[in-house]
């Protein structure tokens, strides 16, 4: 199947990438003399730092596999962009290496400058190798000719990905339908008759692979396909249309040998993972409860009493993970009077007092919040919890809004480190914040929760525009 040609691309590149880097180290210390002062010692020991390479582009090898679908179509900046990360991942390994061995024999000028020409050396390999290498992997003696069987139209559907899987050796060469063809010049692929022809048409073109591009209500007739194909030892291949008609994607799960389909992958509901997240929110917001909210507590306290007394915190309901119920605490930013609470704050509102906006601008009234991810009601990465008044609102408005609610809400998210904080003064704002709620529920990974806490922690010195 298509699927394990690309992976294959991916996997032989990645590896042929790493040899590169590796073989780059002793042919740079030869060249290295010609092109700068720096001259190595003659009893410099390349070999661990050859090893520090190869672990350093082993451990960056899952930035080329995540490109699979699109390694051929990598351009430069693309290939800069992936090389640069690859450069960064061979540095730590490298000079971890040097801190610990406190290697003085070579000269870090030369791991510096091996580094940089590692990085023009694999933005140029990225832009024109893998497609190179399909060429030369997938050539003419491994061409997979490929027949389609259905309706035009889902045949038109899948032209921009028949056009690139062809360099994967999908020679499309033709298909069959009972329908009536008016735009033929239009397929990738020409028009060879009815489906009862697919017998002849099996043997005359010598087809190695038929794709079903809808399924069929006749069982019989599809059991005759079925049969047909492998008779004449052909992959068979059925294209899952049924998201299309709905305009949802669905994903295909196995359970205890039984198929189902489902709307959103949900790895928070590994207890591994549940466990790592947990074990995260507690490093991160137990020192903080205990050595920075009580300092931020007298700071705040004595601001209040100087500009806004009144309760400290301000204490509300916020939804939670499986539309469940919490009180959500944070440092008290408005005057203590009477007001709507499910009015959203906006930019220059009356109700704030002049240290309150300091305090929702650097996000330092959501600190309290840390107690309650140590309860357990929050995570310090999530979708951020609104209302329940707001949750039902804004439900009406983006139907998938209540997905979120699958997973505990967070101090700082995927959203609000994209820009969608704040008011949500208009649906298009509420939907791009809801997308990358989503997104983040079902992509989640640990390392994505440790790139938003430093990001989250790097915007409370440097507060985005939406901040206020």
């Amino acid at each position: 199947m298509i699927i394990y040609r690309q992976r294959g691309l991916a996997n032989v590149y990645a590896l042929l990438a790493n040899v590169f880097a590796v073989a780059l180290v002793p042919m740079y210390s030869v060249l290295l003399p010609s092109l700068t002062y720096v001259k190595l010692v003659d009893d410099v020991n390349l070999l661990p730092y050859c090893v520090a390479v190869f672990v350093g582009m082993a451990a960056s090898s899952g930035l080329i596999r995540s490109r699979a679908s699109t390694l051929h179509r990598i351009g430069l900046w693309s290939g800069f962009g992936i090389a640069v990360r690859q450069a960064a991942y061979v540095a730590g390994v490298v000079f971890a290496y040097t801190f610990v061995s406190k290697d003085h024999t070579v000269s870090r000028l030369f791991l510096g400058s091996y580094l940089f020409w590692l990085t023009v050396a694999l933005t140029i390999l990225h832009s024109r190798m893998p497609r190179s290498l399909a060429q030369q992997m997938f050539s003419q003696t491994a061409r997979m000719p490929t027949l389609f069987i259905g309706r035009a139209e889902m045949l038109e559907s899948l032209d921009s990905w028949i056009t690139n899987r062809q360099h994967l050796g999908i020679e499309p060469v033709g298909f069959l339908s009972d329908e009536s063809i008016t735009r033929a010049e239009r397929l990738v692929a020409p028009h060879l008759g009815r489906i009862d022809d697919l017998k002849k048409v099996l043997k005359e073109r010598r087809i190695g692979q038929v794709i079903l591009l809808d399924w069929m209500d006749d069982s019989a007739r599809v059991e005759n396909i079925i049969g047909l194909c492998e008779s004449e030892g052909c992959r068979f291949l059925i294209h899952n249309n049924y998201g299309a008609s709905f305009a949802r994607t669905f994903i295909p799960v196995e359970e205890d040998g039984r198929h189902f389909m489902t709307l959103q992958q949900e790895p928070l509901e590994d207890p591994l993972n549940r466990a790592l997240k947990r074990t995260l929110d507690i490093v991160v917001s137990l020192p903080v409860v205990v050595f920075i909210v009580p300092p931020l507590c007298l700071w705040v306290a004595l601001m209040q009493r100087i500009q806004a007394p009144g309760p400290l915190f301000f204490v509300n309901p916020r939804g939670g993970r499986n539309r469940t119920t919490f009180r959500m605490l944070k440092f008290r930013s408005m005057y203590a009077r009477e007001h709507d609470i499910t009015k959203q704050a906006t930019a220059g509102d009356s109700r704030i007092y002049p240290f309150g906006r300091f305090l929702r601008k650097s996000s330092l009234d959501e600190f309290p919040q840390f107690i309650n991810v140590l309860l357990g009601d929050m995570s310090v990465v999530g979708p951020r919890p609104h209302l329940p008044e707001h949750d039902d609102q804004f439900s009406e408005i983006a139907r998938s809004y209540r997905i979120r609610s699958l997973v505990k809400p967070g101090i700082t998210g995927l959203a609000q480190v994209r820009g969608f904080r704040g008011e949500i003064t208009d649906d298009e704002k509420l939907h791009r914040r809801v997308y990358w709620d989503l997104y983040y529920v079902t992509n989640w990974k640990f390392t994505l929760d440790l790139k938003l806490i430093f990001q989250t922690f790097w915007q409370v010195f440097f507060p985005p525009e939406s901040a206020y």
